[in-house]
């Protein structure tokens, strides 16, 4: 038996822990170029590793989890992120620090869909609330790490505070350790017979929806940036203020939303925040003062909120005896689309300038409700929408 609020508090801890390791990365990267005397075409090498290994873990901790069950899958993933960045702070090996790099996306690419997906799990009713609420923890650890080590950076060495992050983690393993978790769903061997019946049309168009949610953030954090200073003229400190702003938008929606979707249905809440993203897109489009720029921005944060919590609710009811491996299915389609639309924005930039940035963030919106239309009507008379 489990006890359910020490299984959501484990969930929270290891969001907390993925916002906080990847956030940390940047201090990292700054102390390997300067320990190492890199230069970007290297240090670039190690960032690019990342996502190889992100789309490694959200693609084996579906079937992991719901044949070894959650708490083994969690600890494994967290020690490996633990030694990983013990490595990046004792290692005089270039092939090491690649390695440290890939254990880190591998180890947060399994601990962000298993801990979405254990929430979901133990999650009888408000399944996109309490998804909401952990979103809120990956927040609270990207926002606060920084602040954090840009106030040890004066006092300690970098290498110091890098041995200090993986040491840290030691402290969630404990606590993953010391409680019980859901046992496993398929204890006895992955079902391959259910399959053909889990990877159908419904579970790939959810899928198709966050491939364009997940674009949507990506290229929004990627490059609203390099469109508020190239394509609008703003300076620097007022382009990373805006990504201040949306991350703050996002935060604060999906701490509200965590209350909000416990009463109002859930599509309509999507829908509502989807048409804001519209909106935030049209404002950078067209306006040219930053202050309405600033608000089309915290529009672009409220809007992205209930996306993954909702979607991902929608597929832990449809497929509650497999919902690990169902996950793991939809978030590489995301990871994918991500990849994709920011290559694309790329393109279109260096083609015909950053400023269409927004309308490839429109259009993108738009296919994603198109999406989302089918998929719900498929299945309204399945679960509760």
């Amino acid at each position: 038996m489990y006890k359910k609020n020490l299984v959501f508090a484990a969930s929270c801890i290891g969001m907390l822990l993925f916002g906080m390791v990847f956030l940390s990365l940047g201090t990292a990267l700054t102390f390997i170029k300067e320990t190492y005397a890199l230069d970007d075409l290297a240090a670039g090498s190690l960032t690019a590793i990342l996502p190889f290994g992100i789309l490694a873990g959200s693609l084996i901790f579906g079937p992991s989890v719901d044949r070894y069950g959650y708490k083994l899958i969690l600890i494994i993933s967290s020690l490996l992120i633990a030694a990983a960045f013990e490595i990046i702070s004792f290692s005089n090996s270039f092939f090491a620090l690649q390695a440290a790099f890939l254990f880190i996306g591998f180890g947060g690419g399994v601990i962000n869909g298993a801990t979405n997906a254990l929430v979901s799990d133990i999650s009888s009713e408000g399944k996109g609330a309490n998804l909401s609420f952990l979103g809120v923890f990956f927040g609270i650890g990207a926002m606060g790490m920084p602040a954090l080590l840009g106030s040890l950076s004066g006092l300690v060495p970098y290498s110091t505070i890098i041995a200090f992050v993986g040491a840290f983690i030691i402290l969630p393993v404990i606590y993953f350790l010391s409680i019980s978790f859901p046992s496993p769903k398929q204890a006895q061997g992955f079902p391959i017979k259910e399959i053909p019946k889990l990877f159908n049309i419904t579970l790939l168009l959810f899928g198709m929806v966050l491939f364009f949610e997940s674009a949507i953030e990506g290229i929004t954090n990627n490059w609203t940036t390099s469109f508020l200073e190239q394509g609008s003229g703003f300076n620097t400190k007022d382009a990373l203020f805006a990504l201040t702003i949306l991350n703050a938008g996002l935060l604060a929606a999906r701490l509200v939303l965590g209350f909000l979707l416990k009463k109002v249905q859930s599509f309509i809440v999507l829908f509502t925040c989807l048409t804001l993203v519209i909106v935030g897109g049209l404002i950078l489009l067209f306006s040219a003062d930053i202050i309405i720029i600033y608000i089309g921005i915290a529009l672009l944060g409220i809007g992205f909120a209930p996306g993954f919590p909702v979607v991902l609710g929608y597929v832990g009811e449809l497929y509650p005896n497999l919902t690990g491996t169902a996950f793991s299915f939809v978030i590489t389609i995301a990871l994918i689309g991500n990849t994709v639309v920011n290559w694309l924005v790329g393109v279109i930039s260096q083609s015909y300038g950053i400023n269409k940035f927004p309308l490839v963030l429109i259009t993108s919106v738009i296919l994603m409700m198109l999406a989302l239309s089918v998929v719900l009507k498929r299945i309204s008379n399945k679960i509760k929408i």
